[in-house]
This record gives C-alpha cells, structure tokens and sequence, in this order.
C-alpha cells in the first residue's frame, strides 16, 4: 500500500477524473451532481428497508440481539451472550428503549434464554410491532455509514462518477437492503469493516495524529460490531499489503523508515480505538480469564473465546442438499454465486482486469478487490456457514470494482456498440430485479438458483423465520382452526401472532387437516431430528408436494381427514 513520501513504479494515466483534470462529456453529470445523487440513492434504499418492517416478523436472532442490547443499556450488565460485541445490539435496543421498552429480568437456564428474553422485550404492553420497528430502525445509520464509506472509497481512489455508481450499486444489492433492514450485527460490521480498512490506507498514505485517530476510530467500532472482524480485518490487510509488496518491490530499508514514521500515529489509532472498546462495553472491568489478570471489558475476552469454541464446535449448515455440522469449504462461493445479481456479477468480472492491470487509470483501484479477497480467504477456515449475511462486507470492495467497469463502459460506449447497448441493458437488468425483489431482500436468488432454492440454501439466505405473519394471515384467510407447525424461530405464535392452535409436528407422518413448514426446519434441521436420528433420512415433506407456498420460505399441505371430501397433495416425483 502506497504512502504518502513513495512514488509508485506504475507508469498509469493519470486518472481522467482526478481535481483539475477535465470529466469526460458522458460523465461530467455525475462528476458535478455526485453528493445530490448519492443522497437520493441512500434515501431511496432507506424508503425501500423501512417499507419492510411491516411485512415481516422478527427473525430467529433478532430477539437475542435486542435482549443482550437492553441488559446493557438497562441493567448495565452482558452476561447474556458475550459471543457478539455489543455495539449493534446496543443499536437495536436504544429505540425500544426510548418508546418504553425496558429489562425484562428473564432467568437464565439455558442459551435460549436470551431469546425468551428478547421476546418478553418485544411483547410487553403489547407493542410488538412498534417496539420491533424500533429495534431494526436503530440499525438503519450503520447503513448510512456504509454507503458513505463506499462513496468515500469511490471519490478518493477512482473518481466521483464512480463513487455515484458503486452507492447505486450497493443500495439496490438484495442481501445488503435485506440485512440493513434487520436488528442484527451484519450491517454494523460492514459499515466500520470496510470503513476501517479505508481509513487505515488513507493513514498509511498521510500519517499524521487526525488519521490514526481517524483509523483507531473506525477500527475500534468494527472490533466492537461483531469478532469475526478479528479475522477479516487481518486478512484483508495480509492481502493488501503482499499486493502491494508484489507490485512496488518495496526495499526492507522502505518499510523500515516507513515504519517509524507511522510508529506515533499507529500508538494513536490504538489507543482511540482501546478506549472506545472498553467505553462501548461501559468501561467494565474484571476478570479476564488469562491467568486471573483483572482487564478491562473482561466480556471481549469471554467472547472472543466463546465464538473461538462456537466455531471449533460448529453449527448446523446446509448447502445443495446436504448438511454439515463444519460446514462447507466453498459454502461462501456457492452463496456469493446465487445470492448476487448476475448482471452485477457481469460487471464484477468486467471490472476485476481492468482494476489489477499495471496500466490502469484507477489509483490503488486494485485495493477493494484485495479487501474483499482477503474477506473470503478468511471464509473458508469458518465452521460457521449460515448465511451470505457473514461476508456482507465483501460487497462493499465488490461495488466499487463493478462501478469502476460500469463508468469504463460508459466511457468507451461511443466507440464500442456493445458497451452502447450492453451497459444499459446490465443496469436495467440490475436495477428492475432488485425493485422487482421488494419486500422479500432476504430470499432473493438470481437466476442460478431455479425455481426451488431452497434446494441450495436455506437458513438466513433463506428462511430465517421472516413469514410467520404472512402464515397466520394466510391460515386466516382459509378458516383454520388448527394448524401442525413446526417453528424454527421461538415465538408466541397463537396469543401474539394470531396463529390458531399449533399442534407439534411428527416428522414420520402429516397430520390431518394443515400442515405447515419453513424450509430451515425442514431442510437444515430435520424437523429436530438434525443429529439426534440419522438413519432416518426421508421426512414426510419429502414426499408430497405443497398445497401452495406461503411467502418465500414456508410450505403448507392439506391432507383431508377420512370421510371428508377432498384430494390429499401429489406425491412427489423422485429426483
């Protein structure tokens, strides 16, 4: 990575988009309107999130978001679930917290009860739907931060004309509108992620006290959003500088000097970034659990090693029909594969060579594609495959490669017929796919995935419990008294929920009458039989076709008891 006394070996153009140099005709628009467009694109992606808060239930992790939120901002503890830093969780409780919402004081028995904890948060005084929209709404500037980050890393490294279209790019991506519009961690992380790994190479090209603090700032809010920052950031870094060092041929007497001149800034950006840490967890201290020693926000350290055995443990996964406890080493390549635009990933592939190449006009414009590299080497050590939600950051570094090829199209359109009609076409076909996936961001599949994703994924890619209240208007709509559902997120489905009476499930036999399932518990939990039954291998959805689909994620079946009229649902044909 370049610094600021180092002149680059690269014999590049020099950028036609940098101050004082003339903007192309065919993007002098964006280049003098850029701050007014990116403000109408943040507001329009805003409009879109928040118009979901009504359609959907809260999700299998929000409840224990909110509760670990309010047990510190209330009771001024975390003891909850030390496995996530606190600041988004904080973020998602503050609003409940402002509109009544208060500690609910649940024992502690078992990891789930955090999450009955969550709930009583969200159902007290019967405000489920106000408190709910509190929460997600505390997590909207984490968003906000995030496209000012790319709009920064646009302007700064490639141009305002790309800057404008790589905050386009990223406010109409389906997984980020779906995780911006959750109260969950993912969006924080990507916000102070990406704005670490920024604001560390605008330090290391002008050292001084403001950008180490600057740096320190960003990177202590990304270590206190969510641990897998711990990884990542180093990754990326790792990445980032071995390019660098393979590009420049950096001298060992280089990185010397350069080293002591950044030694009183680094000191900086690790003390701001320490004291927010330990501020952000209300500068607890106590027993670290490392030879006894007594530190500061003794919760990191307890965290840090919970997610350690989380990971060593493992979790649940499933990936194209089968599961595993350790996952899947090309799990994030699948879910990056079918979970994003083919027209952004059209543009992603334009926009790779033309960033790495020793000629390009893009200064560092190979940086972002590093970030995002770095991010998925990391991914694959992860026994924790759940969701493309756990390398949302990606996306940040990936927006700005494909804009970077979108504005180089735009540029050569005049000269080339099929950058003319081709880039529009990508755009239009970008953009009206992502307008067409409103509301439902977090199930969105392209065109890979076919008309049965849930084949491939499931879980937060998928089903993530987001329709339990399409469900219950849906078995309002048909009359019905009773319903066999096995629910994959807890919740208090008849009194708060407007559920008829839910009978449990046998996963051998369907019940009479209606019958009802996500596609998480069916397919990547067996319907509770995940480990505790594996020679039982086909489940009774297996073998019959739907009656219909309620939302994205859930399956319901009518099965006619004996002497009433009616078919029962089609077998299946065998795949």
């Amino acid at each position: 990575m370049a610094v600021k006394e180092k002149k680059s070996r690269r014999t590049a153009p020099v950028p036609v988009t940098m101050a004082g140099a003339p903007a192309p005709a065919n993007t002098a628009f964006l280049e003098r309107h850029a701050l007014a467009l990116v403000l109408a694109l943040v507001l329009l992606a805003t409009i879109r999130i928040v118009a979901t808060y009504h359609v959907f239930d809260h999700t299998s992790d929000e409840p224990a978001h909110i509760a670990c939120g309010m047990e510190l901002l209330d009771h001024g503890r975390y003891v909850w679930e030390p496995q996530h830093p606190p600041l988004a969780r904080l973020a998602a409780a503050v609003g409940p917290y402002l509109v009544g919402a208060r500690y609910q004081g649940t024992k502690k028995v078992d990891e789930g009860s955090m999450t009955l904890e969550g709930l009583e948060v969200l159902y007290a005084g019967n405000h489920y739907a106000k408190t709910l929209t509190a929460a997600r709404l505390g997590i909207l500037p984490f968003f906000w931060i995030a496209c000012l980050v790319v709009y920064w890393w646009g302007k700064r490294y490639f141009g305002a004309a790309v800057a404008v279209a790589a905050v386009f790019l990223f406010t109409f991506l389906e997984p980020v509108l779906a995780h911006a519009g959750f109260a969950t961690t993912d969006m924080a992380l990507t916000a102070f992620l990406g704005g670490a790994f920024l604001a560390g190479a605008v330090w290391l090209e002008e050292p001084s006290l403001r950008t180490g603090a600057l740096f320190g700032l960003f990177t202590g809010l990304a270590a206190s959003s969510k641990f897998s920052t711990l990884v990542f950031f180093p990754a990326a870094v790792v990445v980032a500088l071995a390019w660098y060092y393979f590009v420049e041929r950096t001298s060992k007497g280089e990185v010397a000097a350069a080293a002591k001149r950044l030694a009183p800034s680094f000191g900086l950006a690790v003390l701001v970034a320490c004291l927010l840490i330990w501020a952000i967890y209300r500068f607890s201290f106590g027993d670290s659990g490392f030879w006894g020693l007594k530190l500061p926000a003794p919760e990191l350290f307890q965290g840090i090693r919970d997610v350690a055995k989380h990971n060593a443990d493992g979790h649940p996964g499933y990936l194209l029909g089968q599961r595993s406890r350790f996952g899947f080493w090309y799990f994030y390549p699948v879910v990056l594969a079918v979970k994003t635009p083919l027209a952004f990933l059209l543009l992603l592939a334009i926009g790779i060579p033309l960033v790495v190449r020793r000629n390009t006009e893009f200064r560092l414009g190979w940086l972002p594609l590093a970030y995002a590299a770095g991010i998925l080497a990391a991914s694959f050590t992860s026994h924790i495959n759940i969701g493309v939600r756990h390398i949302l950051p990606v996306y940040m570094g990936f927006s700005l490669v494909a804009a970077a090829a979108a504005i180089h199209l735009w540029k050569i359109a005049p000269q080339r017929q099929w950058a003319k009609y081709g880039l529009p076409i990508a755009l239009l076909w970008f953009g009206g796919t992502s307008l067409a996936a409103h509301p439902d961001y977090l199930p969105y599949f392209n065109e890979l995935a076919g008309s049965h994703p849930e084949k491939i994924l499931v879980d937060s890619d998928l089903d993530w419990g987001q329709d339990y209240k399409r469900l219950a208007t849906r078995l309002r709509e048909l009359g019905v008294k009773d319903v066999t559902f096995q629910a994959f997120t807890p919740a208090d489905l008849e009194n708060k929920h407007g559920f008829p009476h839910v009978h449990e499930m046998d996963v051998l036999h369907p019940s009479y009458g209606w019958n009802a399932t996500g596609f998480t518990v069916w397919k990547e939990r067996r319907l509770g039989l995940y480990e505790a039954y594996p020679q039982i291998t086909v489940l009774w959805p297996d073998q019959f076709e739907p009656t219909e689909k309620v939302g994205k994620s859930i399956y319901l079946w009518y099965f006619p008891p004996p002497g009433t009229p009616g078919e029962p649902p089609r077998p299946k044909n065998p795949d």
